[in-house]
């Protein structure tokens, strides 16, 4: 087997249920709140066009998608980021689901005789590191904290950092902290990439949940400076959590066409083309925004419900963005625990979405509280936590 297999950590899930092992649950229904899996329901239209393309199992599904679809995904992205140019042709593939498509990405992107490094997010989505160890490459830890706002120090990695640096992952709205980068922080990193020649992934796949402001984008970036052709630059965005659609698998990585020919290429062979049935649903999806209006609404209910009742009580801090609280507390494994024994709510430890570094775990301490759950479980949820305080 690859021997870079043994340097990946367990998964977040499976440390968490060694963690639970041996605890006992409160005698009431379990309510999970630590995976980020939306439970809003799929939209009705999207789920009535698979039906109505089911003819298309006996079709094999073509690597670079549909055009239709391609189309779709450009003509929102013009909508929602304020494009000048961007061509379905060159700057847009549809792809199975982001995590799939991040994995793929950094595999096609590394040259392991150049040993690089991968800069990431300290909190992260782990997939970020799995990906750049099996692709031979060494992750460097941005420390994402409260004193930083929760979006790295960007001016603390050393030049000798940078100069090694094949790919940049930034995550905004950050999983799990909700933070947003600025337009001016993306444009600092345009900067630093041109200076170093490095590639920017920008994971977005929780920008169309959002409460005041709707969050700035790569290319938005992009398109505000004049940098039509993306260079060196790329987005990931999912109908997932747009959507509700996580059982899909449908998203799509945009940006530079000099970066995603040559992934193409890969994926021919690695085999990951939407199903075609999935494909037509998708284009009704990005083509609606109706039902991610209404997705909205439902999140904002759940925090403002959270806010007003145990606001007060616990050190809740609504994120800029997304569907994830990023909680303090005294010892994220012990709250976690006590959670469970005491209510039968489950939540995730920060340090399980972290790493050790010389300046410390950013993630210890604090615990990840998914509000995917529907109103009713939130103010069950809200019950119990005051039951328990």
């Amino acid at each position: 087997m690859n021997s870079s297999l043994s340097l990946l950590h367990p998964y977040p899930f499976e440390k968490l249920n060694k963690l639970f092992q041996d605890v006992q649950p409160a005698d009431l229904p379990l309510i999970p709140l630590s995976i980020g899996e939306p439970k809003h329901p799929a939209p009705e239209f999207v789920k009535q066009a698979i039906i109505d393309n089911l003819n298309h199992l006996s079709t094999y599904p073509n690597s670079k998608g549909l055009p239709e679809l391609r189309s779709s995904i450009a003509n929102w992205l013009t909508r929602r980021f304020k494009l000048n140019l961007i061509s379905s042709e060159d700057h847009v593939l549809p792809v199975s689901g982001t995590r799939e498509a991040i994995f793929s990405f950094v595999q096609a992107l590394i040259n392991r005789e150049d040993a690089p490094y991968v800069v990431m997010p300290n909190p992260f989505y782990q997939i970020y590191e799995g990906a750049t160890l099996l692709a031979g490459a060494t992750p460097y830890f941005i420390n994402c904290t409260e004193e930083n706002d929760y979006l790295g120090d960007f001016d603390a990695v050393p030049a000798e950092v940078w100069e090694k640096t094949a790919l940049l992952f930034v995550c905004s709205p950050g999983n799990p902290t909700g933070a947003v980068l600025s337009k001016e922080q993306y444009k600092k990193l345009i900067k630093l990439s041109d200076q170093y020649d490095f590639v920017i992934a920008s994971d977005e796949c929780y920008s169309e949940i959002w409460f005041e402001q709707e969050p700035t984008g790569l290319l938005e970036v992009c398109a505000e400076i004049g940098r039509d052709d993306y260079k060196n630059c790329v987005v990931f965005h999912s109908l997932s959590k747009r959507s509700n659609l996580p059982g899909m698998r449908s998203g799509f990585v945009a940006g530079d066409a000099d970066l995603l020919k040559p992934y193409l290429k890969y994926r021919t062979y690695h085999g990951a083309a939407m199903p075609v049935q999935h494909q037509l649903a998708s284009i009704r999806a990005w083509d609606d925004e109706a039902h991610v209006e209404e997705n909205r609404r439902l999140y904002r209910a759940k925090f403002d419900l959270f806010q007003s009742e145990l606001g007060a009580l616990l050190p809740f801090k609504k994120p800029d963005a997304g569907f994830y609280y990023w909680l303090k507390v005294d010892h994220d494994e012990n709250f976690a625990k006590q959670l469970v024994e005491k209510a039968n709510i489950k939540v995730l430890p920060g340090r399980y979405l972290s790493r050790d570094t010389k300046n410390g775990n950013p993630g210890e301490n604090h615990v990840r509280m998914a509000l995917v759950a529907d109103i009713a479980q939130c103010e069950e949820v809200i019950k119990r936590i005051k039951t328990i305080l």
